[in-house]
């Protein structure tokens, strides 16, 4: 016989849900009406202060799956599984580095920037790996914020049931205001979603008997930040390296990053938000550590647990206050729809900037593309509910298949930026062998193609980065003009509206000149831009002058990650 359903919430529980979910939509459909075109709609104007930035950069970059699979990551093997979600801890000090480029790019979305640099060909298969990239990423977002919500409410509600509710609320407001929405509604559910990193971390920490209580239950090599059977150095150096290459390459990046009223807004709101999300990842691994010492316990008759990934669910679901449970829930559909709405958004600008605009009908309205957008997009987010619902095993596994897979694009993306010499022979190459090694290791292992082991990643992005030298080299450089036009952008800094000449000879390279020696002597140089010619970018000056304000930020970056990193070893061995 069925039981009766237990859904452990109070009115309390309600009251705060349907507070959030009617606030989070007139918000939302408030601020979009202002929207009216496909300029604000796909990159809300490229006017959003530093502020807005960092709660867009925090929001998109934290996903609802994300506590779901490192909370089940920690409880399976200790307190080095944080490394699965602070695989780009020691990648963010670059974001300083990284995020004027996405602003100079003065595009719409990635394809086009691809487009720029590697030809019309190349743009169209970066469209189709962006494609999959939004369908798999919302829809494992979707998963593991259901696994979430169905565990908290007791385990009866079906998980799948819950992926489509939750789609309904985001689509609302999205559907009408696009990036303007997005973005403010991510701003607003960012302290929800910190709400839900520590929600149950402070009544567990009691409840186990704090630190002594964990060491106690679990064992001494659960409580290492690395360990030689588990999560060790050439492990986390593999996922620093996924993280590294791999952003560059995500097809929500330009939107997220380059959206900022000038290149500092950028800065700050990828730098400072995504060290946010740093932070959280600690609330997360606390939550997977407490269930382990629970788990071994017994305390609440359990000695196992079906699913490691419905550890934070369970966590909340015994250890939460009345009207807790309530707070939960909004929290973790504010970490799912701060994203969703986003990547919806995404979604219909790569479809009809990208293809709909350029190849299939032009010359409309732009009244007519702000609809072919908000279709678009609307489309791609149900088909992400549907690989949600039938293809979704682990969130784990889906979450870092497409964190490899971004990778492996990235080898072309990324090196095209480093890298001068780079063309579009080697950029499809280093793609198809990169993802073939990878796919044919796992084959041959007998493993799903979505699983992750450091070595098998490191051969593929080994395979890859020759394939792009060798073949590049083997092959005809790009055309010189649409070469120098491209690099040219991203010497010339985007404030004030700025943009690169598109003259070409004598007269470009005088232009090409001037802007080294204005930039070099504002400290506004670019490092990765600069990357093999660092003395011909400072253009007289010195290096630390030229690129000051790169090397400043990026210190700091360094201070920051370390002493998170001291932090969380002095947690567990104080």
């Amino acid at each position: 016989m069925r039981r009766p359903m237990n859904l452990h919430l109070s009115l309390l529980d309600w009251i705060i849900l349907v507070v959030y979910i009617v606030g989070i939509c007139v918000a939302g459909v408030i601020v979009g009406l202002r929207v009216k075109n496909t300029d604000q709609y796909f990159l809300g104007g490229r006017k959003f202060g530093r502020f807005i930035m960092m709660g867009q950069s925090f929001g998109v970059g934290t996903h609802a799956e994300m506590p779901v699979a490192l909370a089940g990551a920690v409880y399976t093997h200790g307190i080095s599984g944080i490394w699965f979600q602070w695989k780009n801890l020691f990648v963010t000090p670059f974001y300083w580095l990284m995020a004027p480029l996405f602003r100079r790019f003065r595009r719409t979305t990635l394809a086009e920037v691809v487009e720029d640099r590697y030809g019309p060909w190349m743009g169209v298969c970066y469209m189709i790996y962006a494609f999959g990239f939004f369908t798999i990423t919302m829809a494992s977002m979707h998963k593991g914020a259901a696994k979430v919500i169905s565990q908290a409410a007791g385990g009866e509600i079906p998980v799948n049931t819950m992926i489509v509710a939750m789609t309904v609320v985001f689509i609302v407001y999205s559907f009408i205001g696009g990036l303007v929405s997005a973005a403010w509604t991510d701003f607003l559910q960012g302290f929800l979603i910190i709400v839900l990193s520590f929600l149950v971390v402070p009544v567990g920490w009691s409840m186990i008997g704090g630190l002594s209580g964990i060491q106690a239950a679990l064992e001494p090599h659960k409580l290492s930040l690395a360990t030689p059977k588990g999560i060790g150095v050439w492990f986390i150096v593999m996922l620093t390296l996924n993280g590294l290459i791999g952003i560059a390459a995500q097809p929500h990046i330009l939107a997220t990053v380059g959206t900022g009223k000038d290149e500092a807004a950028c800065r700050a709101g990828f730098f400072y938000g995504s060290f946010i999300k740093r932070v959280c990842t600690i609330g997360w691994a606390l939550t997977g550590v407490i269930v382990a010492v629970v788990i071994a316990r017994g305390m609440f008759g359990d000695r196992a647990l079906p699913d490691a990934e419905n550890a934070f669910g369970y966590a909340c679901r015994h250890l939460l206050f009345p009207g807790g449970v309530g707070l939960l829930i909004a929290c973790v559909l504010a970490a799912n729809m701060s994203t969703s709405s986003a990547l919806m958004v995404n979604s219909g600008a790569l479809f009809t900037c990208s293809l709909y605009q350029r190849y299939i009908i032009k010359g409309k309205s732009d009244r007519h593309y702000l609809l072919v957008g908000r279709v678009s997009g609307l489309c791609v987010t149900l088909l992400a509910v549907l690989y949600s619902i039938f293809l979704i095993d682990r969130v784990l596994y889906a979450f870092l298949f497409t964190e490899t897979v971004a990778t492996f694009v990235g080898i072309s993306v990324l090196g095209g930026i480093l890298w001068r010499r780079a063309n579009r022979w080697g950029a499809l190459a280093s793609i198809v062998v990169a993802l073939g090694t990878n796919f044919a290791l796992y084959h041959q292992r007998g493993q799903r193609l979505d699983h992750w082991e450091p070595d098998v990643f490191f051969c593929a992005l080994l395979a890859g980065t020759v394939s792009l030298v060798v073949v590049s080299l083997l092959t005809r450089p790009e055309p010189t003009a649409a070469s120098a036009l491209f690099f040219r952008r991203l010497q010339t800094p985007s404030d004030a509206g700025a943009d690169a000449s598109g003259a070409t000879g004598a007269e470009a390279l005088a232009a090409d000149t001037a802007q080294l020696r204005t930039s070099a002597a504002a400290g506004k140089q670019l490092v990765l831009v600069n990357l093999f010619q660092l003395r011909r970018g400072a253009a007289g000056h010195g290096l630390l002058h030229a690129y000051r304000e790169d090397l400043k930020g990026f210190l700091i970056g360094c201070a920051i990650t370390f002493a998170l990193v001291a932090v969380v070893w002095l947690l567990f061995n104080g």
